[in-house]
């Protein structure tokens, strides 16, 4: 990197939350000019190094230098200030505000004169913004609430880089984007490259890693490791990196059956003439139990209310969802109460109690098959087996939520309904920021549950992860059904994206 100017340097990184060492004296050096990916398992230290970057943490030790001057940022609009952004994984606008307001948030003073905010001139500014990113269609006026979760984070992209940032961090953010969303990130960030600035880049996706970085920099249990050129490495050899050793076993499934001679069992839930306006219109198909049945397009196909309308969590739903015993469930505790588990891809909003105890969200949907007495003892138990069975990096089972890495939390998500048993499961986004190796464990424990005869539908953006794990494939398009698939060692993502599109 000898012919690029260092831009960022950190020195001796260092930080401890009680007995857990998230950061173990890590330098690490960024350049003018390149998209340097941070790649590790969960819990290896990615987020909370970027998190003393970028001002949503106090750096525990070590100095960050940029650009020739040591920063230690306050808050993220402090952050700002020394040209440095972030875009979160999870959802980083506010309700109750409207575009512009998250778009300025903590940076209002630039429209108040003599006491006064000049919001017609705030609003203005947001919409010329959100017009030269290609997002016109959001209008800077209206409540953030009105725009879904992508939409919401598009938001963010633009909050981050309109002022033209130094560094510009990037955490996870593609797993919560469809693909029109990432390829607009993706512009983004090539274009705060070809600036002479840095992006520091977090993902599990090992082939986005290697298109979109430069160098790649390996975390492991808040240890650094080392750093990579992207043309020394393949997608195995950063796996290897990652956990320290070869991965043993297969990846996807391996099992291709014959799905006209051998079909699964009886139906396990059976959607019915199901709309939610402008959301999904008119569909119908069923689950069996025994297989898995995925659910793709591209993101605002409509596909994640599907999920939501079986679970009973869509209130305007209209049509029908009836389970094998003919149950019909329209509403949450009828899904839960007949063995329905539903994990949503926006997980802190809609699957975690965020400002709760590990224990306390694997346990809520569990405790009346635990029996009238629940000692603390019982409930601390059942919550330690499964979030160790999930491998959830933690403290112990008392840790908030808060607290955990965003992987760490989806496993929390999945290990509740694992301590439920559901037999019907129902899951939206299952692996997204999931490193690698936990991922081959969720899908050997998907073919497990497929074996035992439960009945599982994955709804995901990831293509190879419909193809390699499920059984039969609806493609979803404006909000309905436009093709089926069924497994086969020959199905392509082309054939996959011919429906989307």
């Amino acid at each position: 990197m000898s012919e690029q100017k260092l831009l960022l340097h950190a020195e001796k990184i260092d930080k401890k939350f009680g007995p857990t060492h998230a950061v173990k004296e890590v330098s690490l050096d960024f350049y003018e000019g390149e998209i340097h990916a941070l790649i590790g398992e969960n819990g290896s230290g990615k987020s909370t190094f970027t998190n003393m970057l970028t001002g949503i943490l106090p750096i525990g030790s070590g100095t960050f230098t940029l650009d020739g001057e040591q920063v230690a940022p306050k808050n993220q609009v402090d952050a700002n200030h020394h040209g440095i952004a972030i875009v979160v994984q999870e959802i980083g606008t506010l309700s109750g505000l409207t575009v512009a307001e998250n778009m300025f948030l903590g940076d209002e003073d630039q429209f108040i004169k003599n006491g006064l905010k000049n919001t017609s001139a705030m609003n203005k500014k947001a919409q010329e913004l959100l017009d030269s990113y290609g997002l016109g269609y959001i209008k800077a006026t209206q409540p953030i609430d009105n725009y879904d979760f992508e939409d919401r984070k598009l938001v963010e992209i633009v909050k981050s880089t309109w002022f033209d940032p130094k560094i510009l961090v990037v955490d996870e953010t593609t797993t919560a984007l469809g693909e029109g969303g990432r390829k607009k990130l993706f512009e983004v960030m090539r274009d705060v490259r070809a600036k002479g600035h840095c992006v520091i880049f977090i993902s599990h996706d090992m082939a986005e890693v290697l298109e979109m970085s430069d160098r790649v920099s390996i975390l492991r249990d808040g240890d650094y490791i080392t750093t990579v050129e992207k043309s020394e490495v393949d997608e195995d050899k950063l796996k290897v990196l990652m956990v320290g050793r070869e991965l043993g076993g297969h990846y996807y499934r391996q099992d291709y059956p014959d799905y006209k001679t051998q079909k699964a069992g009886e139906v396990a839930v059976s959607v019915q003439h199901v709309s939610v306006p402008g959301q999904i219109s008119d569909l119908s198909f069923d689950l069996h139990y025994g297989e898995i049945l995925g659910i793709g397009g591209l993101s605002e196909c409509g596909m994640h209310e599907v999920g939501k309308a079986i679970f009973g969590a869509s209130y305007d739903r209209t049509g029908e969802v009836v389970l094998a015993d003919g149950t019909h469930v329209n509403d949450i505790n009828t899904a839960i109460n007949h063995s329905v588990a539903y994990t949503s891809k926006d997980r802190d909003n809609e699957s975690l109690l965020i400002q709760d105890s590990i224990e306390d969200n694997i346990t809520i949907p569990s405790m009346r098959d635990m029996g009238t007495f629940l000692s603390d003892k019982k409930l601390h138990d059942f919550a330690d087996l499964y979030a160790k069975q999930m491998q959830t990096k933690m403290v112990n089972v008392k840790q908030y939520v808060s607290a955990l890495s965003g992987g760490n939390k989806q496993k929390v998500v999945l290990a509740r309904w694992l301590g439920k048993k559901s037999d019907i499961l129902i899951l939206d986004s299952p692996t997204r920021g999931i490193d690698i190796k936990v991922k081959a464990a969720i899908y050997n424990l998907l073919e497990d549950m497929r074996a035992e005869g439960k009945a599982i539908m994955i709804i995901s953006e990831e293509i190879m992860e419909l193809i390699g794990m499920c059984d039969r494939i609806y493609i979803m398009k404006d909000g309905k059904i436009n093709g089926e698939l069924e497994r086969s060692p020959e199905l392509s993502d082309k054939d996959l994206i011919s429906k989307m599109v």
